[in-house]
């Protein structure tokens, strides 16, 4: 009875186009469309000018050291302000720096040294990311101006201490390598749930409400099983390694184990949810409008501290909110499984929830209880 229902419902799958497109093609296309919007990570050489207006050594060497930043590339300089802004509002230039008279004169007699900064807000990337990086250039020089003005008064000249700064886990520090993972683990879920909705609901208009025993329901959720851990196979063991994401931190036998109980959950949760549809549109009508918030609620990009408590407690019945902190956690943070023991709690408590929810909807009445009816 298992082994035909599985059967059956892989037959199901690759008969039905739409469904098959949901389940397997949408996780292909989305393997290779989404990460192409994030391709350019970090925004570099962004376009600055520069407007020297002290003309001086000092304010040459804070111009060479503006040449050799990554952020940002100098294309100009400039004699005024007033040009510098006609190039900002053209769009060929992000940032401008204005380096005014008196800039030398000032760090030579101890004092501070004033540079202004300005930044094109329409843009806010770009602009912030060409101002750090003219940050970073006069952190540079004024720590050698400080070191220089310690030596003539005396003191050490090596700096008291230094800062070396190592990312972890997202080491290329650009915004899809944050966000892509979580989402993969979102696609998932909403293609399985998607689905078996979709064929759930095309075969409730076609035969109408049906019953299943145990081993034909059982081998239906064990094909949509097979299903998710093929697509959560590929993404993290070919997907992470071609888009070249943070991936393979964790063990493989904790991976594993995630990945089952994730799918057992969506599984869980599909079947149930399955059983309330009645029309063959109603599923994709659903996703268009769940994805964006689930992701929300999983506490990826927005902290779920910030979150009103019940919200956060209400997000707890999804699961891709334990399915995304411990997918990443164990794939891209090399979290142990004993480190993520709440989510996999979690998890395991939304398949027998759910569970029970779509045996009840779909489970078939045992005979006793039929018999004890009829008398």
């Amino acid at each position: 009875m298992i082994g035909r229902a599985f059967r059956a419902t892989f037959r199901a799958v690759l008969s039905d186009s739409t469904a098959l497109m949901l389940l397997v093609g949408s996780a292909v296309l989305y393997s290779f469309f989404y990460p192409s919007a994030y391709a350019g990570e970090v925004a570099t050489r962004i376009p600055i000018v520069v407007v020297d207006m002290d003309n001086s050594g000092s304010s040459r060497l804070l111009v060479g050291r503006l040449r050799a930043v990554q952020q940002a590339e100098l294309v100009a300089r400039l004699p005024s302000p007033q040009a510098a802004l006609g190039w900002i509002t053209d769009r060929r230039a992000s940032a401008l720096v204005l380096v005014p008279e008196g800039f030398e004169r000032a760090i030579l007699r101890g004092e501070q040294g004033t540079v202004a900064l300005y930044g094109n807000g329409a843009y806010l990337l770009r602009g912030s990311t060409a101002l750090a990086g003219v940050g970073a250039a006069l952190g540079a020089l004024g720590r050698d101006a400080a070191t220089g003005q310690a030596m003539m008064l005396g003191a050490p000249a090596p700096p008291a201490f230094s800062v070396l700064q190592r990312p972890l886990f997202n080491t290329r520090e650009g915004y899809g390598s944050a966000v892509f993972p979580g989402v993969t683990f979102v696609i998932i879920h909403q293609t399985l749930l998607i689905g078996l909705a979709l064929l759930a609901a095309t075969m409730r208009e076609r035969h109408g409400a049906r019953r299943f025993g145990a081993g034909e329901l059982f081998g239906i959720a064990l094909a949509f099983f097979a299903i998710g851990c093929a697509n959560t196979a590929y993404y993290t063991g070919f997907v992470f390694w071609f888009q070249d994401m943070p991936r393979a931190a964790g063990g493989f036998g904790a991976l594993a184990v995630a990945t089952a109980l994730f799918a057992a959950a969506t599984v869980a949760a599909a079947l149930a949810l399955a059983s309330l549809f009645r029309t063959r549109e109603r599923p994709i009508q659903l996703w268009i409008v769940t994805s964006v918030p689930i992701f929300f609620l999983s506490g990826l990009s927005w902290p779920a501290e910030a979150m009103p408590g019940w919200l956060a407690l209400l997000a707890r019945l999804l699961p891709t909110t334990p399915g995304i902190h411990l997918m990443v956690g164990i794939n891209q943070m090399g979290a142990t499984l004993a480190e993520q023991r709440i989510e996999l709690l979690n998890l395991a408590g939304l398949t027998l929830l759910y569970g029970a929810v779509a045996v009840a909807r779909f489970g078939r009445p045992s005979a006793r209880a039929g018999a004890g009816k009829g008398g």
